[in-house]
């Protein structure tokens, strides 16, 4: 099926939109606001957060929800977590940590400006042609109500947009036959990903872990011996990219092209500002 949009016009926005979505999960803000709720731990406070809207869920259910993580590394704070703070709670202080980092990050004038309204009018168009089914993360946000202030509108139409191709790009990872650490190790080889690094830091992973994905992929002949990507790999990646754009394109198609150039504009002069303001730690990304 040929696409109305220009070629990886959904991707170049979602490259934008996704950034600005995460840019709570490294917010101190929400560190105070999880920390108020007597959640302390950085992980855990991540996993309450973003599993919050499916409810007090297990340990199995995130695992697989958020497919990168070591299992132990949930198990870890997983169920526990909700000993400590509701879903209910935790979605309570997501809402004020996002607005306060949104407002620090971005200033007042953009917050309250008519391109925010604009942003957020365009988002939710998008969003309504998003779809449920095989989608669990996606559909519990959905669930939720659309705040009624625009940089909120957004930042949740933003939720819903990243959540829904994350969804599908899990299932295109299971159809390439990587499992989570192999998915992991190649997307860090593109040299578009986290750093291996970061990956080990916080996500739970050993370095015999990682040692063993690698170990498998150049089995398969898609490694080399410097854990470079061959040939193969580099053209798997690379459909992996293609099919998750494919499964993703209902929003952007239903936006239509002129709607994806104008949120693509937009958030990438909002992401812009707040990369200039510092919102992500340094190493994150890259290579190292």
């Amino acid at each position: 099926m040929t696409s109305p949009l220009p070629e990886r016009a959904g991707r170049r926005c979602h490259n934008v939109i996704n950034p600005l979505h995460s840019t709570h999960y490294f917010s101190p803000d929400l560190e105070r606001e999880m920390t108020a709720l007597g959640v302390d731990d950085q992980r855990a406070a991540y996993f309450a957060v973003r599993a919050a809207a499916m409810g007090p869920v297990g340990a199995g259910v995130v695992t697989a929800a958020f497919s990168n993580f070591s299992p132990e590394l949930v198990a870890r704070h997983v169920p526990a977590v909700w000993e400590t703070a509701s879903p209910q709670a935790v979605l309570a202080a997501r809402a004020r940590a996002v607005d306060a980092t949104l407002r620090r990050l971005l200033g007042e004038e953009a917050v309250t400006g008519k391109e925010m309204s604009e942003a957020a009018e365009l988002a939710l168009r998008a969003a309504e042609a998003c779809t449920p089914h095989a989608r669990p993360l996606y559909a519990a946000h959905a669930d939720l109500p659309v705040p009624q202030e625009p940089h909120l509108a957004f930042w949740h139409a933003a939720t819903l947009l990243r959540e829904h191709r994350g969804d599908g790009h899990l299932a295109v990872l299971l159809r390439a036959e990587l499992d989570p650490l192999e998915a992991l190790v190649t997307h860090c080889a593109t040299g578009k990903g986290m750093s291996p690094r970061w990956v080990l830091a916080t996500r739970g992973w050993r370095l015999e872990d990682w040692d063993a994905a690698c170990g498998r992929l150049r089995e398969r002949g898609l490694l080399d011996a410097d854990g470079e990507l061959t040939e193969a790999g580099t053209a798997l990646r690379g459909d992996v990219e293609a099919e998750t754009d494919r499964l993703d394109r209902a929003p952007y198609e239903h936006l239509g092209a002129s709607g994806v150039a104008r949120l693509t504009e937009l958030a990438g002069a909002l992401l812009m500002r707040a990369l200039e303001a510092g919102a992500f730690p340094e190493g994150m990304i890259g290579k190292g």
